[in-house]
């Protein structure tokens, strides 16, 4: 038996003894722990009225899925376990509302995940496709990359254009193969199955290219992950006075045309239901790290960049679509529905609606 404060039983022992099948005597201190965070609570739909019940429902899908992701973070992340904290504050709200939002939005959900380099976008896709697995929920999961366009594409369009010398920026993705996916995942049915795009990085020395599609019979949520997805053109004034790496005339022309580059996007975007938008809060955390990934990747004996390319790699990919600029304002915008501010370990600082917020 559980009961008591969060003083005398903190969080984590609570939710522990719950899954081990014990009882919480006293729900009242987790009711509570729900809507303390008011900016929270509305992002995720959780009031004074409906607090009881959802908590209800949270304890049920936690004890439900807390053996299966923990297994799936060991055994296919290889982390030493999940967390059961972030599976409650994190992972299971957010895999709850997009259960909300799928019965509202039938036969299928579309839901952006928009995250800078590291954050954590595909890593989070994966979880929540294994927690609404146990919801009974089957999950299609797209990323921008897949989109690519072939490497003979890109080798062409890099001679046109060599300022493209990676892939990555807008203009090196098939938006139309992307839309037509996007549509027919909409009506996905075993009669008729959608092949989703996939993209080999290995390949062709790491330029990489497509690989087999993989074969979809059923998708009641998609989840759509990308570095850009859902970012709109902005001004092109914005770019006179940029912030740094963008400081030559040629940079700012660069940048410029990027932006053009993206107006190409918004069909795809229009495509999205929803948006979730994982925003570190200073953008120069992802230099930060993909050092430490590359690291990880030398320790474990395979090719990395060095810190020198590191710096080469990310501070390109600012010049074409620089945080500062086009994330600010999906941050205020009515469409965004879901923003999570992490902090340099990756921990949820704030989570909120734009409108609510």
């Amino acid at each position: 038996m559980v009961s008591g404060s969060s003083s005398q039983f903190p969080l984590h022992q609570v939710l522990l003894d719950w899954i081990a099948g014990q009882s919480i005597a006293d729900r009242a201190f987790l009711a509570a722990q729900l809507l303390h965070d008011a900016d929270r609570a509305a992002a995720f739909g959780i009031t004074s009225a409906n607090v009881v019940s959802h908590l209800e429902q949270q304890l049920h899908w936690l004890r439900s899925s807390y053996a299966a992701i923990d297994r799936f973070c060991r055994t296919t992340l290889g982390w030493t376990g999940c967390s059961i904290e972030w599976l409650w504050n994190v992972g299971l709200p957010i895999a709850m509302r997009l259960s909300h939002w799928r019965q509202l939005q039938e036969p299928c959900l579309i839901v952006g995940i928009l995250g800078g380099q590291g954050t954590g976008k595909t890593t989070l896709s994966r979880i929540l496709t294994e927690i609404l697995a146990v919801m009974g929920l089957c999950v299609g999961r797209l990323s921008i990359d897949d989109l690519y366009k072939t490497y003979a594409e890109r080798q062409q369009l890099q001679q046109a254009d060599p300022r493209l010398r990676w892939r990555g920026p807008p203009g090196t993705h098939d938006v139309e193969l992307g839309l037509s996916v996007l549509q027919q995942l909409r009506s996905v049915s075993p009669h008729q199955p959608v092949a989703i795009p996939r993209f080999d990085k290995s390949l062709w020395s790491g330029a990489g290219d497509r690989t087999d599609p993989e074969i979809v019979t059923k998708a009641d949520i998609v989840l759509f992950e990308g570095w850009f997805v859902g970012v709109r053109p902005i001004d092109p004034a914005a770019f006179d006075s940029a912030p740094p790496p963008i400081v030559t005339e040629t940079d700012r022309a660069f940048a410029r045309d990027i932006n053009d580059r993206l107006r190409d996007y918004l069909p795809l975007w229009q495509q999205l239901d929803r948006l979730v938008v994982l925003c570190p809060t200073d953008y120069r955390f992802s230099q930060q790290w993909r050092r430490q990934a590359e690291h990880q990747m030398i320790a474990a004996g395979r090719t990395g960049m060095t810190d020198a390319e590191i710096d080469e790699f990310v501070e390109y990919f600012w010049r074409s679509l620089h945080p500062e600029l086009f994330i600010p304002p999906l941050l205020r915008d009515p469409r965004t529905d879901l923003v999570i501010e992490l902090s340099i370990d990756h921990q949820p600082l704030r989570i909120y609606h734009p409108i609510s917020h």
